[in-house]
């Protein structure tokens, strides 16, 4: 009783989150809904839908962490090692959910961190895992969201104040996702700079810091971004672009559900665009009503019906969002069965 009326800290902080999450998702629901000029005809619309389209776009929807999976392997190999593709797909589809309630990206890459090492990566490769594919991703985010870029500004679409904007937000993503290499050159401010982040970010959570595993993160970043040299690079960049392109084909085939026949530079843009803006804004978890207003903005100012639109949005985030998020983590529990099974027949 004691424990139900007192929560713990920890539990507080859980309860928090999960609002969080459940506010922003109302926030999006609210977005979406005035954009459905006739709500009929939007359930008539989904009566109607085409449901192998549905079905396709579940499909695409998993071809993308097998993508993930198969960037996570090729980290793997570069030091000899090995992981199944399936697996690595595990670990993403766990990391992912984890790191929506605890911590964001830092979290996500913490928990990737931690289940490379259980699958036999050294701290270098491990470092890489989780910090490599975030990188690769934003790298192919931003070459899809400049040919909408160009899209919008060729058929008319985007003032001159907006195009500012979008440049300024590539900028600022470039930036971010590469700054890292300028480690290869100058390590001692990378410390300094990664040092100063980290011994804020502890403070922030209230947390104990530890300059060393700073010292150490540092290293092993540096060592394995050198390991990448001789072309290795090009298997985990094949996997990010696996991801975002069977993620942008689940987009389409809900319109194709939709019976909608959306043009290929109308979806560059309405998928690029606003996952530029959500990488920006990234105090929103999982890009939550950020994506979703974002895409019905674009797609709406495209042609497309306000009916078509809200109800593509809406199955696409549910696929592709909150179906992966839900499935992560009982995804973390098979992975920690499977680490402790390996751990009980390699002690035998």
């Amino acid at each position: 009783m004691d424990a139900l009326e007192n929560p713990t800290p920890k539990s507080k902080k859980k309860v928090w989150r999960y609002l969080l999450v459940l506010v922003v998702l109302g926030l999006a629901v609210n977005v979406l809904l005035p954009r459905i000029g006739n709500l009929q005809n939007a359930m008539s619309l989904v009566e109607s839908m085409t449901w192998w389209a549905v079905l396709l776009a579940i499909l695409a929807q998993v071809s993308c962490y097998l993508g993930y999976g198969y960037t996570l392997a090729s980290i793997m190999a570069i030091n000899n090692k090995t992981l199944s593709i399936v697996k690595g797909a595990l670990i993403a589809l766990a990391s992912a959910s984890i790191g929506l309630v605890a911590g964001g990206w830092v979290g996500a890459s913490a928990t990737t961190f931690g289940f490379m090492r259980k699958n036999g990566a050294d701290r270098s490769t491990a470092t890489m895992a989780g910090i490599l594919p975030s990188i690769l991703l934003n790298g192919v985010i931003e070459s899809v969201a400049i040919v909408g870029i160009i899209v919008l500004f060729a058929m008319k679409k985007l003032a001159q104040t907006t195009l500012l904007e979008y440049i300024i937000f590539l900028v600022i993503l470039a930036v971010f996702s590469f700054s890292g290499l300028i480690a290869l050159y100058f390590p001692k401010a990378a410390f300094n700079v990664a040092n100063w982040f980290l011994w804020y970010w502890a403070r922030l959570k209230r947390r104990p810091y530890d300059p060393e595993k700073t010292y150490d993160l540092v290293t092993n970043f540096i060592s394995t971004w050198k390991a990448l040299g001789k072309g290795r690079w090009k298997k985990p960049l094949l996997g990010a672009a696996l991801y975002i392109s069977f993620d942008m084909l689940c987009l389409y085939f809900f319109f194709v559900a939709a019976g909608y026949q959306v043009n290929p530079g109308v979806l560059f843009a309405g998928y690029g665009i606003p996952y530029l803006i959500a990488k920006i804004a990234f105090l929103f978890p999982g890009g939550i009503g950020v994506i979703e207003a974002s895409m019905a903005a674009i797609f709406t100012s495209l042609g497309v019906p306000g009916e078509v639109s809200a109800v593509v949005i809406i199955g696409y985030r549910l696929a592709s969002f909150w179906m992966p998020m839900i499935l992560g983590f009982p995804a973390s529990g098979l992975l920690s069965r499977m680490a402790k099974k390996e751990e009980l027949s390699a002690s035998v």
